[in-house]
């Protein structure tokens, strides 16, 4: 089968930088009419995604951008991290004349919709491994932000938590209350957030036993499985840094249900918070609705097409010290 072209056999054709394609192909303003015309002979000579292209140059504006969140329906809704994203989108967008489009967890349906005039950007979260939606997106034109920084790399623009640091100053807490079997519930193997802040911990833990490390997915259920493996693994464990609040209620429950006493036998800090426990978590604070805030404006900022913008953000984290630890 043969590749389609994309947006940068179009600039090359055309003579113009990727950006210049991406603002003509979304009716942004300020391009010069020789730029826009010699753009619009490119899309035109190469076949280039001849519905979103052509949509776009004749002046259509869709007035919706779409958030794509790599995961099933049923974590979307009950995961609060998903919400808050989700109440940081809808506050970004007030006052500006554009909808919202949710959509979940079916690459090749999600692809064909947004490629195809019926939004004007898209914001992609909780990707997992070399996810093709990321290119297949910004190789037909669509302005896209990616929330989290993406495995693959590549050039589309992304917004991010600190999560290195965050992770190395909750392992470093840990340290500082005198505790030395120190564990690990790491987010998934397969997405950056999860390795980030696995190497955050690993950088605190230097010259100190590292072994102790379960990966578990974004759940409560995971958390719980993670924590039975390290218990059997080490049964005198004294600490846990968990990955995500989410995780850590599962934590807490096998804990308890175990007669660990937490903090006295086990400190335990997580990360986002975002969910009350018992005892009170002491967790690393990432700013949920900020961060959505921040990438809805970048992906504004790129369908209006903004000179200068930075490739990727990222936001600070805080550590928040409660019962727990």
């Amino acid at each position: 089968m043969t590749r389609r072209p994309g947006i940068d056999e179009v600039a090359r054709l055309a003579g113009v930088s990727k950006s210049t394609v991406s603002r003509v192909l979304n009716g942004a303003p300020h391009v010069s009419a020789r730029a826009r015309e010699a753009v619009r002979r490119a899309v035109m000579q190469l076949d280039y995604t001849p519905n979103h292209a052509a949509r776009s140059l004749a002046g259509h504006r869709a007035h919706a951008i779409a958030l794509v969140v790599s995961e099933p329906s049923g974590r979307v809704l009950t995961d609060p991290f998903f919400a808050g994203v989700m109440r940081g989108v809808h506050a970004e967008l007030a006052g500006h004349r554009t909808q919202l489009v949710l959509m979940m967890s079916q690459p090749g349906d999600v692809g064909s919709y947004l490629t195809s005039g019926h939004v004007d950007g898209a914001l992609v979260i909780s990707l997992h491994g070399h996810d093709p939606l990321l290119s297949l997106l910004h190789d037909n034109g669509l302005p896209v932000v990616a929330g989290g920084r993406p495995l693959a790399g590549g050039p589309v623009p992304y917004v991010d938590s600190d999560n290195f640091t965050g992770a190395v100053e909750a392992t470093q807490h840990l340290i500082s209350l005198g505790c030395e079997r120190i564990a690990t519930i790491a987010g998934p193997a397969d997405m950056a957030v999860g390795l980030d802040r696995l190497s955050g911990w690993r950088r605190a833990m230097s010259g100190r036993r590292t072994d102790l490390v379960v990966h578990a997915d974004f759940t409560p259920e995971g958390g719980a499985f993670a924590m039975r493996s390290l218990l059997a693994r080490e049964p005198e464990l004294d600490a846990v840094f968990v990955a995500a609040d989410i995780m850590a209620l599962g934590a807490l429950q096998v804990l308890h249900a175990a007669g660990r006493r937490v903090p006295d036998d086990v400190a335990v800090v997580g990360f986002d918070d975002s969910v009350p426990a018992v005892p009170p978590l002491t967790t690393v604070r990432q700013d949920v609705e900020k961060f959505g805030r921040m990438l809805t404006w970048r992906l504004l900022a790129e369908i209006e097409g903004e000179e200068g913008l930075p490739p990727s953000v990222l936001l600070p984290t805080s550590l928040v010290l409660r019962t727990s630890a």
